[in-house]
C-alpha cells in the first residue's frame, strides 16, 4: 500500500492486534527517513510490554529515527524536521496525559481534571490540523466493544471518542482496520 504523497495527515483506527500499527508502517514504507514517534514509553518490570516495543521496532527499517515523547504538538509543529511522522499511539499518548492530570480519579477529574484533559486533547487536535508535516497517526477504536466497568475506563473511552474524532475531522483521510483489513472511512480526495 503506498502513501499518496499529497496527504498530510492520515489517522488510522483499529481494535488491539487489528493490524493498524502494521498497516501505517506500511503506508511510509517507501520513505527512507521517518519520524516514528512511540507514546507508550516504558514499563519497568512488564515483559510482555518489553516484548510488544521490540516487535515493533523489529518491524520498522533500520533508516527510520525513534522519539519516545507525549509532546506530540511540538513534533507536529516542527517545521524543522521534513521527515514524515508516524505516531503509534494517541490512545497510549491520552493514557499518559489522564496520568499526569491524575484524571482517573473521579475527584480529580470532577475537580479540573476533566478540563485539563479536554484543554490537552483540544491543543493536540488544533496541532493536528495545522501541521504541515506528512503524517500517520494510530488510534484504538475503542467505542465497539464492552462497556467499561469502572468510570474511569468509561471516562478513558470517551475522550479517546472524542479525540478520534477531532482528529479525523482534519485528517485528509481515515483508515479502519478490522482483523487486518483496511477499511476506507474517509477516503483521500482528489487533487
Amino acid at each position: 500500500m503506498a502513501a499518496h504523497p499529497a496527504l498530510p495527515r492520515t489517522l488510522i483506527l483499529g481494535g488491539a492486534r487489528s493490524g493498524k500499527s502494521t498497516r501505517a508502517e506500511q503506508l511510509l514504507a517507501g520513505d527512507p527517513d521517518v519520524l516514528y514517534v512511540a507514546t507508550g514509553g516504558t514499563r519497568d518490570g512488564d515483559a510482555e510490554w518489553a516484548q510488544r516495543v521490540a516487535l515493533h521496532r523489529e518491524r520498522r527499517p533500520g533508516s527510520w529515527r525513534t522519539a519516545e515523547t507525549c509532546e506530540l504538538e511540538a513534533v507536529l509543529a516542527d517545521r524543522a524536521d521534513p521527515a514524515p511522522v508516524l505516531i503509534d499511539c494517541l490512545a497510549l499518548w491520552l493514557t499518559a496525559v489522564m496520568d499526569e492530570c491524575g484524571a482517573w480519579d473521579d475527584e480529580v477529574w470532577a475537580a479540573g481534571g476533566e478540563a485539563a484533559v479536554g484543554r490537552r486533547c483540544e491543543a493536540l487536535a488544533r496541532a493536528w490540523a495545522a501541521t504541515g508535516r506528512r503524517v500517520v497517526a494510530v488510534s484504538n477504536e475503542v467505542g465497539m466493544g464492552v462497556v467499561p466497568a469502572t468510570a474511569s475506563g468509561r471516562r478513558f473511552r470517551d475522550t479517546l471518542g472524542r479525540l478520534n474524532m477531532a482528529v479525523a475531522d482534519a485528517s485528509e483521510r481515515v483508515l479502519l482496520v478490522v482483523a487486518g483489513q483496511v477499511l476506507t472511512v474517509k477516503p483521500a480526495a482528489d487533487r
